[in-house]
């Protein structure tokens, strides 16, 4: 077995439905890739999804009680044959070629573990186009997340990652943090002098959040798990993952020198002219352009905001344990 894909889901049939046909499309035998579907508690199960793909599809199922992504794709790993893990989330969608494109990198160079991009399909929404770029854009994220232009190394992340199995169980998998889990990882596979690399065309669609407060809820999450990462492995805090946090901060100086020199406002407008532009020509749409301008700053203002309220919390007062926030809504 080459290829084994490990797939934790809750509540998303519909998305595993979709994740499931992408792989049929593949063109794969049986004998080269194994699917692994691991139910992560759900009360909306996709068990009779998985069974329909039963015949053009090596897929095994599991349901476990809730316990997070990141152990959910521990139990599918111990379950796993393939020499190698494809780790990818439930609301991504394989396009074309994407196996060829990772059998492609492998025989380039070879590596020890790596991660591809990820893009929005033209049939998305208008507000998850603006939020996928709001999350990959240059000017919005450092293009930490794949981009051709970045301001940090490259970390693969769970939404679409591969590893080979023997340098995952010699890791001990995902942690137990709830957010973060696979930077964690990854940072992990950097320190243990494995090589890991970007896989430019192994790239998946990726439908993200719906709408603006589950992005923000997301993000917010995503700027406290950094500074809990901090904590874990000094040195990883790089310039980029400051800047929201100077960002959020910077914004809320603006509004309150603007009623003393109202001018100022004009640079946040000018930064929203430059986020309208460059996402309306990249996805060819004026409507993506507008969404994209509070999307962009939701970004920014949701991360920031938890690395501050982390930062003081962790390094200031000291806190010991690691923060989270809307664990209730981790999923939704």
């Amino acid at each position: 077995m080459e290829y084994s894909i490990i797939i934790p889901v809750y509540n998303r049939p519909d998305e595993a439905d979709e994740l499931l046909g992408s792989i049929v499309a593949q063109g794969r035998s049986t004998e080269e890739v194994e699917v692994i579907v691991v139910e992560d508690g759900s009360a909306i199960r996709c068990d009779n999804i998985v069974a329909k793909y039963a015949e053009c599809l090596n897929v095994s199922y599991y349901y476990k009680d809730n316990s997070g992504p990141g152990q959910t794709r521990n139990y599918g790993a111990e379950r796993a044959s393939g020499e190698w893990l494809l780790i990818l989330d439930s609301d991504a969608v394989l396009p074309p070629g994407y196996l060829d494109a990772i059998d492609s990198e492998l025989q380039r160079e070879d590596c020890d573990a790596f991660g591809g991009p990820d893009r929005a399909s033209k049939d998305f929404s208008v507000m998850q186009k603006a939020i996928n770029y709001a999350m990959t854009s240059f000017f919005t994220t450092g293009g930490i997340r794949g981009g051709k232009k970045k301001m940090d190394r490259f970390y693969p992340r769970s939404f679409n990652m591969g590893i080979r199995a023997e340098v995952y169980k010699a890791l001990g998998g995902f942690s137990a943090m709830r957010f973060g889990e696979d930077i964690d990882l990854s940072l992990r596979i950097y320190k243990g002098g494995y090589r890991c690399r970007l896989f430019p065309e192994a790239w998946v669609w990726h439908k993200r959040r719906t709408d603006l407060k589950k992005f923000f809820k997301q993000v917010h999450n995503s700027g406290i798990a950094r500074i809990n990462l901090h904590k874990r492995h000094p040195g990883s805090l790089k310039v980029v993952h400051l800047l929201p946090a100077v960002f959020t901060v910077g914004c809320g100086l603006i509004v309150l020198c603007s009623f003393v020199w109202p001018w100022l406002l004009l640079l946040l407008l000018a930064y929203a002219l430059i986020i309208f532009a460059d996402a309306a020509v990249k996805e060819h749409s004026v409507e993506v352009g507008i969404t994209a301008v509070p999307a962009a700053f939701v970004q920014l203002w949701g991360y920031g905001s938890g690395f501050i309220r982390a930062a003081w919390l962790r390094c200031v007062c000291k806190r010991n344990e690691e923060l989270q926030a809307f664990k209730d809504n981790f999923y939704k």
